[in-house]
């Protein structure tokens, strides 16, 4: 089994691609031309964004669409950075919301949380000195 990609639903793709670009520095690699799904270059591992609406075709049992204002999911999605503090004030200027700003964690790394447009939280760390 390999890891694939994580694909994240959201409420306008085309937005959330933009918001991405300016938030993370983050380029576009796809972006299908119904603005249903898009995947950004990431580097090994895909990150993709897909319509609440192909969620609800593709899972019939229903789903919890991300919401800007409540309670975020039980997932993150985490970039690593170098400079945490210039990743934090960049997502903030783009309109990410904050959660908590950079700090230094017991193992090592510096880490910084926010969330995007739909809600999802996003972590911004410094590489991992424990791999």
């Amino acid at each position: 089994m390999k890891f694939g990609y994580t694909m994240l639903y959201v409420k306008d793709v085309p937005r959330t691609v933009a918001f991405y670009e300016d938030a993370f520095g983050l380029s576009r690699r796809f972006v299908h031309e119904a603005g249903m799904y898009a995947e950004m270059d990431t580097g090994e591992t895909t990150l993709s964004f897909a319509a609440n609406g192909l969620a609800k075709s593709n899972l019939p049992c229903g789903f919890q669409e991300n919401h800007p204002f409540g309670p975020p999911a039980g997932f993150e999605v985490a970039f690593v950075t170098d400079d945490v503090q210039a990743a934090y004030d960049r997502a903030l200027a783009a309109g990410a919301v904050a959660v908590s700003a950079p700090a230094a964690k017991p193992w090592g790394q510096i880490v910084a949380f926010v969330r995007d447009k739909d809600g999802i939280v996003v972590e911004l760390c410094t590489p991992s000195t424990q791999s």
